[in-house]
């Protein structure tokens, strides 16, 4: 694969824990990976020197036209598909693929979108408020500039674990309408009182919880956890890689009831006779945090954990992910 373009060679794109997340696929030559957040290409280029097929997936229709040079590169071991990887059940059965070997999700936004400032996502670059994944629906502008002020507050809130909420959210419909991720930044930076030297911008979460609301994020992974359980085969491996604690809640509790973990009742509370469905996932791992040597080279991977699990061979559950 070396004559493959060298996408990763920029340390600004380079994945996170990659080595760990091919290392948790183990994978066996001839293998079929799904890579749901395709991006930059890192994680597929990385699962297919190690002998896989990909099928990769991508909302961003701007990774998708980057990524043509890897496909034709890759010698027909890359298929890379516009779509959320939410709809990866029917994205895989149209490629022919019944199961695949192995699943690989890298949830929130690319190192590629944040740093091109046209695209909104980040405070960083003054740019366009529209922060939109998939380039198409309501932007972050549109949604700031009509969204009712409580609405706002709860959004800010809720996905930003922001407690200052409806300061922030009062301080942005006092000054609409806004139309630039500089102006929401110095909004919001005034309305909290940053300062200069604090550690941490506190328009880092109302940044956030703005795009996890626009892109439906947590949405999107309830519903992708639940189609890798669908496309897995008997033995075939889980890997997923979360930013914050909101990501990772849903991942963990969501392994912890597939492994059949979510706890049998104490001398207090004792289980009750019914027996739910058989456990569709095992061994699963510990949390995996960065390396210091991967921190040194990238500290945009501060805040990563990657999860991992093995599929067994008992039927995808029919209920919700709580």
């Amino acid at each position: 694969m070396s004559g493959l373009p060298a996408f990763h060679d920029d340390p600004r794109h380079a994945p996170v824990m990659r080595d760990e997340v091919v290392a948790a696929l183990a994978i066996v030559e001839g293998d079929t990976v799904v890579d749901g957040t395709f991006g930059a290409g890192g994680y597929s280029r990385a699962i297919m020197a190690a002998g896989a097929n990909v099928i990769a997936i991508d909302r961003d229709p701007d990774a998708i036209a980057k990524g043509q040079e890897l496909v034709a590169a890759s010698d027909g071991k890359l298929k890379l598909l516009a779509g959320r990887f939410s709809d990866m059940e029917a994205l895989v059965e149209g490629t022919g693929a019944a199961e695949v070997d192995g699943v690989t999700l890298d949830i929130g936004v690319s190192s590629m979108q944040l740093d091109e400032a046209h695209r909104g996502f980040s405070f960083q670059g003054d740019g366009p408020l529209d922060m939109r994944m998939e380039q198409a629906g309501m932007s972050a502008a549109d949604w700031l500039n009509s969204a009712p002020e409580a609405d706002i507050a709860d959004v800010i809130y809720q996905y930003g674990e922001e407690h200052r909420s409806r300061r922030i959210a009062r301080a942005i419909v006092a000054a609409r309408p806004l139309s630039r991720t500089g102006e929401l930044a110095t909004i919001v930076r005034k309305a909290v009182g940053h300062k200069p030297h604090d550690k941490k911008d506190p328009a880092t979460r109302t940044f956030q919880a703005i795009r996890i609301h626009l892109n439906r994020e947590l949405d999107e992974l309830n519903d992708g956890l639940r189609a890798a359980e669908a496309v897995l085969k008997p033995g075939g491996r889980l890997a997923i890689v979360t930013f914050h604690s909101l990501e990772d809640r849903i991942v963990k509790q969501f392994l912890k009831r597939r492994s059949g973990a979510q706890g049998a009742g104490s001398r207090h509370l004792p289980p009750t006779a019914e027996r739910g469905p058989d456990p569709t996932f095992t061994t699963v791992t510990k949390a995996v945090r960065p390396s210091e040597a991967e921190l040194a080279r990238n500290p945009r991977a501060r805040s990563a954990t990657l999860r991992a699990a093995i599929r067994t061979g008992a039927p995808s559950w029919a209920e919700e992910v709580s």
